[in-house]
């Protein structure tokens, strides 16, 4: 049994085949953040190098004059709301067409209250994920306008990374998802493992180079490297 085990151990060696690759290290998720309406800034509340959670407020518009507006909204709401439930009382001792319009009143205010809440919130840049702010692009002060995008961050995750591996385009059909990958990243002599978990469906035309990727973590992105992928 112990020799049957050995032979199938040398067969399997025998029929792996390394294929060379380099890669560059990209985080995981990255992304440049903007306002996706206009205004003035008014607080930046995050600078380079500050871990951020989702959903935690990073920037805001000047917004005086909505938040305002949102106060009239739920006024207006208010008084409409008691308009429609005191004629709901009495809706058989009136006209159709009067308490419908009392609905109506009802439903418009409720409608103006979601709109003005939407446009404040407009205003509040929020982190998308968690991650780690690498670029602040404007300051205080700045306008921006929804129209033409103005970056303000730029956020990657903070550990999760991710290799961008290049090989040759004539291994397309031998490279699969869940083949090891063997490395070592520039400047560094430690050999780490990886499995490929992504290939691109494409070749790029100019370097007749093929994509595939892996995932690491805590490498600082910007740093390349090289190794072997071992197929069968």
């Amino acid at each position: 049994m112990k020799k049957m085990i050995v032979l199938l151990f040398a067969v399997l060696h025998l029929n792996a085949e390394e294929i060379y690759a380099t890669f560059d290290v990209k985080a995981e998720k990255s992304a440049s953040l903007a306002f996706s309406s206009s205004g003035i800034v008014g607080e930046m509340k995050v600078d380079i190098g500050s871990v951020v959670k989702k959903d935690e407020l990073l920037a805001e518009l000047l917004n005086d004059d909505i938040e305002a507006m949102v106060e009239v909204s739920k006024v207006a709401l208010k008084y409409a709301q008691s308009d429609y439930e005191r004629q709901k009382k009495v809706q058989q001792h009136i006209n159709v067409s009067l308490f419908e319009s009392y609905a109506y009143k009802y439903d418009n205010a409720k409608v103006q209250l979601k709109y003005q809440d939407a446009l404040l919130e407009k205003t509040y840049l929020r982190a998308p994920f968690d991650g780690i702010i690498t670029a602040k692009h404007i300051e205080v002060g700045d306008v921006v306008s929804g129209q033409m995008i103005t970056e303000v961050y730029d956020i990657q995750s903070l550990k999760a990374r991710k290799l961008i591996l290049k090989f040759d385009q004539k291994y397309h059909k031998k490279v699969k998802v869940g083949d090891s990958f063997k490395y070592k990243v520039d400047g560094d002599d430690t050999l780490y493992t990886g499995t490929i978990y992504k290939i691109y469906p494409t070749i790029d035309s100019r370097s007749r180079k093929m994509l595939a990727e892996v995932k690491a973590e805590r490498f600082p992105v910007g740093l390349f490297g090289d190794g072997y992928i071992t197929v069968k």
